[in-house]
């Protein structure tokens, strides 16, 4: 069972990446009269954050927003490109920073849970490795129950992170029309490219959720 849910968890995952980065190909071919650097700054500053650098960072896919130290960090090529792919990005990543700014309640508990996934994700492998050996060999379930409840962690952390996701796409959208940086169409398009980007966390959040139930099945099978 568990081979058939990491098979669909992969074909899944395959399949929205190939979409996403074909959507980002496809729409990085669309020019606009702005670099990323200069929308982010732009959508920063008409929402009135004065304290976020937008700044550049290297390798590709590494754009986030860090709320430690206030920074839009976008790759290389989002920096620098002037195309819808590379608008929309950095105007998600803003989004991020305007849910900080405005004390975003989903924001605010996926940041809380991050040390405590942190630690969890690190046990997991770990814990999986000594359960085999350990937990099976011996009918002793303990190891299983702490596995569980790290990737009960993980689990919770992948579906508070999915409306932190697409609020701050719904932002980024929302800023877009309203200040007319690029046309209808281009319009059209960043918002399919940030549709895909957000399935990516679905799939994880889908796939996360799918193991935890089925080691829970494992455990509560035993106990009867």
């Amino acid at each position: 069972m568990i081979w058939i849910i990491v098979g669909i968890s992969m074909l899944a995952s395959l399949w929205v990446s190939h979409m996403l980065k074909s959507r980002f190909q496809q729409f990085s071919q669309s020019p606009i009269s702005q670099s990323g650097r200069e929308i982010a700054e732009m959508m920063l500053r008409q929402n009135g954050i004065t304290d976020v650098k937008v700044i550049s960072t290297p390798g590709q896919l590494t754009d986030h927003y860090n709320p430690a130290n206030k920074t839009v960090n976008l790759s290389e090529s989002v920096y620098q490109q002037r195309n819808v792919a590379a608008a929309a990005v950095a105007a998600h990543e803003c989004g991020h920073a305007v849910q900080h700014a405005q004390a975003y309640h989903w924001l605010g508990m996926r940041s809380k849970l991050v040390p405590i996934v942190g630690l969890s994700s690190k046990m997991m492998n770990v814990i999986l490795i000594m359960s085999i050996f350990g937990a099976y060999a011996t009918g002793n379930l303990t190891l299983l129950w702490l596995y569980v409840a790290c990737l009960s962690m993980v689990t919770l952390f992948s579906f508070i992170t999915l409306p932190v996701e697409f609020d701050a796409s719904k932002r980024a959208l929302v800023w877009m029309q309203g200040t007319g940086v690029m046309s209808s169409q281009y319009q059209d398009q960043a918002k399919s490219a940030l549709h895909w980007a957000a399935m990516t966390y679905v799939v994880a959040a889908l796939a996360s959720l799918a193991q935890l139930l089925y080691y829970l099945s494992i455990l509560l099978g035993r106990r009867e």
